[in-house]
């Protein structure tokens, strides 16, 4: 689900009913594919071409970095530590903890220019003196969570660089963030991320084995107090790599514009069967116990069952990242019974 937000579920705001865009775009700089130049701390030429094919020149390594929450955490769980001084996006919950789309990201370290879809101080990332801006690309062209009305000034003060993260497999994103986050002079060989990408194919492998011999239908699916949203496992990254490793998911069959998810009224909730429910967890989304009141949402064979899992629909593309969700939603199917 990714679209403009006027209402709380659509794809910039659902992000979850769910640009693919030059991901064979490759890292250049001083001749070779890391993006950077010479120097750690900044010195020397660096560039880097992101998912737009657009080639992003700076006189050194970026220091000041301003990401979308999810492209700060999955650079820092690549090993980007320090350069990231401001995000913008879900950070924080009202009780000041971090956003589940934060991840591991410290969220205390950087200074929010936002934390709700429209919100992004200018005035505040100019102080920053930023040196580049990152964040996803879930349609072509769209930097997701800069406003379109302050987007000019935005990019005005600083070079910008988006991955593209819809209409293609999640492994695509992960694999160019790893590459973006070495050019920002992380190292790939690094414990903490070889042992990630380590856990991330174990799991991999193992859904992979599940679902053959454990036949379960999976519906991945988000709340709201007006609608309840199908997503479509053609269009969301995560939904295309689960189902390339075997998931059966529910397809819906009118998918609203933009294609991430058909959006269904209450007193159709019930128009799709599934075993398993996969419904997001993100903080803009009603969670299980906000829905006893829908009396379709009681009567889904799923909810009857209790086999209900949190999905995690804007994933963060880094192998720390994905290892979870690949393990959580392998357990869900391991557990359910076949319910049609």
């Amino acid at each position: 689900m990714r679209q403009a937000r006027a209402l709380p579920l659509s794809r910039r705001g659902l992000l979850t009913a769910g640009g693919a865009l030059g991901l064979g775009a490759l890292v250049t700089a001083c001749g070779d594919n890391g993006g950077s130049g010479s120097g750690g701390d900044g010195g020397g030429s660096w560039s880097f071409t992101d998912d737009r094919k657009k080639k992003i020149s700076l006189d050194g390594r970026p220091q000041h970095i301003v990401a979308y929450i999810a492209a700060a955490a999955a650079l820092y769980d690549f090993g980007i530590e320090k350069q990231i001084t401001g995000v913008f996006g879900p950070t924080t919950l009202k009780n000041g903890k971090p956003d589940v789309q934060a991840g591991d990201f410290p969220v205390d370290r950087a200074t929010s220019l936002g934390n709700t879809w429209g919100q992004f101080n200018v005035e505040k990332y100019a102080s920053l003196s930023p040196d580049l801006l990152i964040t996803n690309m879930y349609d072509p062209g769209a930097l997701f969570y800069v406003p379109d009305d302050s987007k000019k000034k935005i990019l005005q003060l600083a070079p910008s660089a988006a991955i593209s993260t819809g209409r293609i497999s999640m492994l695509e994103p992960i694999k160019r963030y790893a590459a973006l986050a070495e050019a920002l002079g992380a190292d790939p060989k690094a414990k903490k991320v070889t042992d990630a990408k380590a856990r991330f194919e174990k799991a991999t492998e193992n859904l992979r084995k599940t679902v053959k011999s454990h036949k379960i239908k999976v519906m991945a699916c988000s709340a709201s107090a007006d609608l309840f949203y199908v997503s479509n496992p053609k269009i969301s990254a995560d939904l295309i790599y689960f189902s390339q490793l075997g998931v059966d998911f529910v397809v819906p069959e009118k998918p609203d514009k933009g294609g991430y998810f058909e959006s269904l009224s209450w007193e159709n909730a019930d128009k799709y069967d599934a075993d398993v429910l996969f419904l997001d967890n993100r903080t803009a989304t009603l969670q299980p116990g906000a829905l006893t009141s829908k009396p379709t949402w009681s009567k889904l064979a799923a909810v009857k069952a209790g086999q209900i899992t949190p999905w995690s629909s804007e994933p963060r593309f880094s192998y720390a990242g994905a290892a979870p969700l690949v393990e959580s939603l392998t357990k869900a199917i391991q557990d359910a019974k076949k319910l049609s």
